[in-house]
């Protein structure tokens, strides 16, 4: 099967500023002749009963479906598509509201409507890209047909507060830390999820059963649903670059981080230590031997407690007959939830000490005395492109 043809995804609330920067960056697109969906989105009770803040979101939304209603008179090399889900009566009803649905929203109005062959491109509103992003996620996947998704590379750029730009360094440096560590150690869960960062194709997206309309997250199950289904593709030639700025819209990542600020991340962005990862590793080497016979992994312990049973592996080897097939089903259950989840039981050193023996372990350069609290923007800023190419390199060489 060959890709000719992509869908772009976009949920939209409150992101008017953002928008012209962003449709400047689709007609720049080397590629032609594609389609672009925004779903425009807010509870329903917004116009009439929200408080000041969510009702001049919803009026930021209705400034945007009058502009993207004129875009769709010019004369594009897309098709725009508007799916209104922000005015009077057309509004998210009870619990079914925020990100995870608007993307469900698109992506299912995508999958109605195109052929399995169609590549659906989720971003946001406020990431930039260049050129031949297009392109190059197309080509990616015609490479790789073989993938069920492509998990774009990402970039920060500083913003120019030095608070906040101090808090997404250090936000983004654990999310690099924790990703190096899986890639290193071939763990089939190593992936950042990001939903401005995602590209598959639309018989993969049927094949897992769609995504998951989450408040929060959406974005991590779905690309968990893909490793566990397929092969997940992790680089191409260009890099999507979202805005790390403020914001409480969901109740984790990026947005609440750089929101809650310097002093929240060690509490709830720890860098894991090495000791985890690496009995996660060995778990993983021990998988082919459990076919065969019970013995003791680094994780059985915890994996008895969070199961809830003493018999892990016996109803896996009664169901599935071949060594492949049994191994196989081990790392679906020890997915990258139950990882996490792990990893929180090992007792933390400082982000600092956890840093300075990754960086030396990697021949990283970093000041004896680094501080996220209390070095230069510029120093972190260093040290996250050091971890920034460590990561684009081993994410080229996997296989």
């Amino acid at each position: 099967m060959r890709y000719h043809h992509i869908s772009v995804a976009i949920p939209v609330l409150a992101e008017m500023d953002n928008l012209p920067a962003l449709v400047e960056l689709l007609k720049l697109q080397t590629v032609k002749e594609f389609d672009v969906y925004f779903c425009v989105n807010n509870p329903e009770g917004w116009c009439a009963s929200g408080n000041g803040q969510q009702q001049a979101m919803y009026r930021d939304n209705q400034e945007t479906l009058r502009y993207l209603k004129a875009l769709q008179t010019e004369n594009l090399d897309f098709e725009l598509h508007i799916i209104d889900r922000s005015s009077s009566g057309k509004g998210w009803q009870g619990k079914k509201c925020g990100v995870g649905w608007a993307r469900k929203e698109i992506f299912d109005v995508i999958s109605a409507n195109c052929s399995d062959d169609e590549v659906v491109v989720s971003l946001d509103a406020d990431t930039a890209f260049g050129e031949k992003y297009l392109e190059s996620v197309l080509c990616a996947l015609n490479r790789n047909v073989e993938c069920s998704v492509l998990c774009v590379p990402y970039y920060h750029p500083l913003g120019g507060n030095e608070q906040l730009d101090r808090s997404m360094l250090r936000y983004e440096i654990y999310m690099r830390h924790y990703l190096v560590n899986l890639l290193e150690s071939g763990n089939p869960y190593a992936f950042t999820a990001l939903g401005s960062a995602m590209a598959f194709p639309l018989w993969a997206y049927r094949r897992v059963g769609g995504i998951t309309p989450l408040q929060g997250g959406e974005d991590f199950y779905l690309m968990q649903k893909f490793a566990k289904t397929g092969k997940v593709l992790l680089s191409c030639n260009e890099v999507v670059r979202p805005q790390g700025r403020p914001s409480m819209r969901v109740p984790f990542g990026t947005g609440p981080a750089v929101a809650k600020g310097i002093d929240y991340m060690d509490s709830t962005y720890p860098l894991y230590p090495i000791e985890g990862f690496n009995s996660v590793a060995d778990t993983y080497a021990l998988f082919p031997q459990l076919y065969e016979e019970d013995i003791e992994t680094p994780m059985s312990v915890f994996l008895r407690q969070q199961l809830k049973t003493d018999d892990l592996w016996q109803p896996l080897r009664k169901n599935f007959k071949t060594r492949h097939l049994f191994v196989h089903a081990c790392t679906e259950r020890v997915d990258g939830l139950r990882i996490l989840q792990y990893l929180k039981t090992f007792p933390l050193r400082s982000a600092e000490d956890e840093l300075q023996l990754f960086c030396k372990r990697h021949s990283i350069s970093i000041p004896h005395d680094f501080s996220f609290k209390n070095s230069s923007v510029g120093i972190i800023d260093v040290v996250r492109d050091a971890l920034f190419e460590l990561e684009c390199d081993l994410r080229n060489h996997v296989e």
